[in-house]
């Protein structure tokens, strides 16, 4: 089977009969917001229970989070550091440590989730994430570029990696381009090529820089919670808060997408300049992830896909892959504070050790689409 077609096989298969429109209408409700229902959302009863599932999930590790470590703290001790009356070094741990790595993984869980939905969405692809078609690695590439070759720290570090996540993408984009416009498949083999080189051009610059910054870069490089402060937070969580809202209000017409781009034009709905939006919103968040904690491998892959398969609905489902975004997120971390205990690993070597087998188990299953 040639590139092309096996990623045209991949594409999501058309719902069953009993879950269109038509069915997910009596399951559902609509909730209108704004003047005259400007903005309206889809509450399904089964999304509705698995997201409040999820949620509860994310909270009882939260507290494990919290509460355990080479210094336990009880819930009652947690509770009275988080509203200022914490005893002796309680308030500091939870304050000053662990609070500020728990909010930051939950939050990059949250952004890779949604950014990897709106990626399959558009892509019409469960391969499309940007791990696979580059983005993730263009933003290590420009981290890298600062932090090895031109000797920036910090926020120059941040800035360069939100640089190179957008210069990653806007190459893709117009390589992908055709005459037919951007076409999903041609966007991911044309971004699997690109994430090959820039993956050469990092393995390069680390090969190249002094021992010392290179272990350093490493660990970025693999993505890391570990020391993780409110300052890597803070402009995550900004930039949730601004471009979340913006991809709820655009998620009626992203569904639509999911349809093809001629049903979609039939339904009235602006093609180019929609995939365009959604593209640089999901890219930002892409990039805000990756400043805050480094590329952690896979979470954009694995949780739309989990998240679909729960909830079982064929929509975008951005709440629910942002909800199960996070969940991978804290529980893989947890996993990396704790397996090997006092040595804490990054939290990427665990999301890419689930991830991987999570992708071959999406390839067995394209094979076995294709060759049935």
């Amino acid at each position: 089977m040639s590139a092309p077609a096996a990623a045209r096989a991949s594409a999501p298969p058309l719902p069953a009969p009993g879950t269109g429109v038509a069915a997910r209408a009596r399951r559902g409700r609509t909730l209108r917001l704004g003047r005259r229902g400007a903005v309206s959302l889809r509450v399904e009863g089964r999304g509705l229970a698995v997201c409040l599932a999820i949620t509860a999930v994310v909270a009882a590790v939260s507290a494990l989070s919290l509460t355990t470590g080479d210094y336990p703290i009880g819930v009652p001790g947690v509770l009275r550091a988080l509203v200022g009356r914490g005893e002796g070094a309680d308030g500091f741990i939870v304050l000053g440590l662990r609070l500020p790595r728990l909010v930051t993984g939950l939050l990059v869980g949250v952004a890779l989730g949604v950014a990897g939905a709106v990626f399959q969405l558009v892509t019409r692809n469960p391969l499309g994430s940007p791990d696979v078609i580059g983005f993730t690695h263009g933003a290590v590439s420009g981290a890298l570029v600062v932090m090895l070759v031109l000797g920036g720290s910090g926020t120059d570090v941040a800035v360069g990696a939100v640089a190179g996540g957008f210069a990653s993408a806007l190459l893709v984009y117009f390589l992908s381009r055709g005459g037919g416009g951007v076409q999903g498949y041609r966007l991911i083999l044309v971004g699997i090529g690109t994430s090959a080189a820039l993956q050469a051009v990092n393995s390069y610059l680390l090969t190249r820089s002094e021992v010392e910054e290179a272990q350093a870069a490493q660990v970025w490089v693999t993505g890391s919670l570990n020391g993780r402060g409110w300052e890597q937070a803070a402009p995550l969580g900004a930039g949730l808060l601004v471009l979340l809202p913006v991809l709820l209000v655009l998620s009626r017409a992203l569904g639509m997408l999911d349809l093809g781009d001629d049903a979609a034009r039939a339904l009235g709905v602006r093609v180019d300049g929609v995939r365009v939006a959604v593209l640089l919103l999901a890219v930002t968040l892409t990039a805000l992830a990756a400043m805050a904690a480094g590329p952690v491998a896979f979470v954009a892959l694995a949780a739309p896909q989990v998240a679909r398969r729960l909830t079982g609905t064929v929509g975008p489902g951005l709440v629910a892959a942002g909800l199960t975004g996070a969940l991978l997120v804290v529980v893989s971390d947890f996993a990396a504070q704790r397996l090997f205990a006092p040595t804490q690993l990054p939290v990427g070597v665990v999301t890419g050790a689930v991830g991987g087998v999570y992708l071959a188990y999406l390839l067995v299953g394209q094979w076995r689409r294709g060759r049935g």
